[in-house]
C-alpha cells in the first residue's frame, strides 16, 4: 500500500520514511514513530490502518542514524539490540527526525504524531520541543517517566498498561498527575497491547485505544 520516500533533517541527515497515502483526499498527515523494532511490518501496517482511516502517514525510519533499514521481530535478543539501538540514536537526534518528518506531512494540511513503546516517549519529547504539530498521542511511552518534566506544547492523549512491567502503574499515574492536561487511559493489558505480532497483544485495549486516537485526530487534524 505504502512506498519510501528520502527525508532530510535539519542536521542534513538523511532518512528513510515509509508513506502510505489515503484513497481520497487526505483528512490531515500523521507521523507514526516506530517502537525499538524500527520500521518492520507491524508499524507499516499501523501507517496503512491511519492511511485507510483518510491520513496522510509517514512512519520515519528513526534508527537510520545508527544502522539503515533495520528491521527487528520481539525476541529477547532483538530486544536487547533494538535498546542498543535507541541509545545510540538519543532524544535530540529522534525529535529531529520526527521533526523532517512533520514537515514532509504538512502537504495534507495538520499534522499530528503518534508513537508506540520508545517512540511513544519520542512522542512526548517531540510534543515538548517542536512547533507545529496539531496534536500527539503516545502508547505506552516507556521514558515518558524520565521526561515528565517537559510539558508538550500540544494536546496530547496517553495510553498506558496496568500490567505494564516497564512503566509500572504509579509512575504512569504520576505523570499524569504532572500533566493534568494530557488525556490519560489506563487498560488491564500489559506493555505493547497494541501490536498483533506481540505475546502481550491485546485486541480489546487496542480496539479501544484506536477508537480514543482516531477521535482525537478527527479533533485536532481534521
Amino acid at each position: 500500500m505504502g512506498s519510501n520516500v528520502q527525508l532530510k533533517a535539519a542536521d542534513a541527515h538523511e532518512l528513510q520514511a515509509y508513506v502510505a497515502k489515503p484513497s481520497g483526499t487526505a483528512r490531515g498527515a500523521v507521523v507514526v514513530v516506530q517502537e525499538i523494532f524500527g520500521v518492520n511490518s507491524h508499524i507499516r501496517s499501523v501507517a496503512d490502518g491511519f492511511a485507510a482511516d483518510g491520513y496522510l502517514a509517514i512512519a520515519p525510519a528513526m534508527f537510520d542514524r545508527a544502522q539503515r533499514n533495520y528491521e527487528a521481530g520481539y525476541s529477547q535478543p532483538e530486544i536487547s539490540a533494538g535498546v542498543e539501538m535507541k541509545n545510540k540514536v538519543g532524544w535530540d537526534q529522534a525529535v529531529a527526525d520526527v521533526a523532517a518528518a512533520v514537515e514532509y506531512g504538512k502537504s495534507a494540511g495538520k499534522v499530528g504524531i503518534v508513537g508506540y513503546c520508545w517512540g511513544g516517549a519520542v512522542v512526548w519529547a517531540s510534543a515538548a520541543r517542536l512547533p507545529g504539530i496539531a496534536c500527539a498521542v503516545a502508547y505506552y511511552g516507556g521514558s515518558i517517566p524520565s521526561l515528565v518534566n517537559e510539558k508538550p506544547r500540544c494536546p496530547i492523549m496517553l495510553h498506558f498498561g496496568e500490567k505494564d512491567h516497564s512503566i509500572p502503574l504509579e509512575k504512569a499515574k504520576e505523570v499524569a498527575a504532572r500533566h493534568p492536561e494530557a488525556v490519560t487511559y489506563y487498560y488491564a493489558a500489559g506493555h505493547g497491547f497494541n501490536c498483533e505480532q506481540r505475546g502481550s497483544y491485546d485486541a480489546a485495549a487496542a480496539k479501544t485505544a484506536r477508537e480514543r486516537t482516531l477521535e482525537f485526530f478527527r479533533k485536532h487534524i481534521g
